[in-house]
């Protein structure tokens, strides 16, 4: 248990020093070539090292410190049954996307977020699919108290609110990584809202919806009793992610993405968390979980 801790909270940690690293390069290094210039050869090394991997890394940090943290509060069967949808479901809408249109509209990957899976779709994009969606489902389905006050409008509502926050995200990630000087996606056919059809929003609640369905139907027999206190790390990784779209997309000059996403996207994050009941931790823990008996003397005459 505590070693499992201890490796959640490095890859937090790591996660995000990376996003800020990232905004350091991305928002005041690369539009001025002369600091680079003035910089230590380590520092020139590690700007570098940045600008070609810091993409990878902050998501491979991401991903790696939820699944830890699902792992730890649900034990792996219920990690796993979110992780494989998710990340298969989402590759395959991406996948999709990139090549017909389906679901999101026409758009291409540039380089700078690691290898392209057939060409297409780099594998990191499937995992932010995962460590994104699962935060923002586990808030939902939390702040709904959907397993202490089961029915089924609440698991429709958990699902449609989880893929909610998930879209949200992309309301202000979009903008900020497709229009900018240093893009690492571009729309094929521009559309209405700041360079993107209404279009990829479907495709992100659809795609959103479906694989928390699935993960919704495989935890159906396993309820899921997450306190307050075991929602810090969900409500940190949602609103970590969504502060470093917020602060590109502002020095870009897309203030009503950020806007929209903080009414539609932190403030039910927030709220949702907050409904999170606030008693003692009753979330089962199989991976780690220990029962003691105690010894029972027995006297025969």
């Amino acid at each position: 248990m505590r070693q499992l801790v201890i490796a959640e909270r490095v890859c937090l940690i790591g996660h995000i020093v990376s996003m800020v690293f990232g905004l350091v390069g991305i928002l005041l290094v690369v539009p001025n070539a002369e600091i680079i210039m003035n910089l230590t050869e380590v520092g020139q090394t590690a700007m570098q090292w940045s600008m070609a991997g810091g993409g990878v890394v902050y998501m491979i940090l991401g991903a790696a410190a939820v699944f830890l943290y699902a792992y730890r509060t649900l034990g792996l069967g219920r990690a796993l049954a979110f992780l494989l949808p998710s990340v298969f479901i989402s590759l395959g809408s991406e996948l999709s996307g990139t090549s017909t249109g389906f679901p999101f509209g026409h758009y291409s990957y540039l380089s700078g977020l690691g290898y392209k899976i057939a060409g297409l779709v780099p594998f990191t994009i499937p995992l932010s699919w995962f460590y994104v969606g699962c935060v923002s489902y586990l808030l939902a389905r939390a702040g709904l108290e959907v397993d202490k006050k089961p029915s089924l409008l609440r698991h429709i509502g958990a699902i449609a609110l989880g893929a909610l926050l998930l879209t949200s995200w992309d309301f202000v990630l979009d903008p900020a990584m497709s229009q900018t000087s240093l893009p690492f996606w571009y729309w094929q056919q521009p559309g209405p809202f700041f360079g993107m059809p209404y279009q990829n929003f479907a495709g992100w609640m659809g795609t959103g919806a479906l694989f928390m369905t699935v993960a919704a139907f495989l935890w159906r027999n396993n309820p899921i009793k997450l306190e307050r206190s075991q929602l810090n790390l969900p409500l940190i990784v949602y609103l970590g992610n969504f502060t470093f779209a917020t602060v590109m997309s502002l020095a870009a000059g897309f203030s009503i993405p950020v806007l929209l996403g903080l009414l539609i996207g932190v403030a039910p994050a927030v709220a949702l968390w907050w409904q999170g009941s606030n008693g003692q931790p009753v979330a089962m823990e199989p991976a780690t979980q220990e029962i003691s008996v105690a010894n029972v003397k027995v006297a025969l005459k």
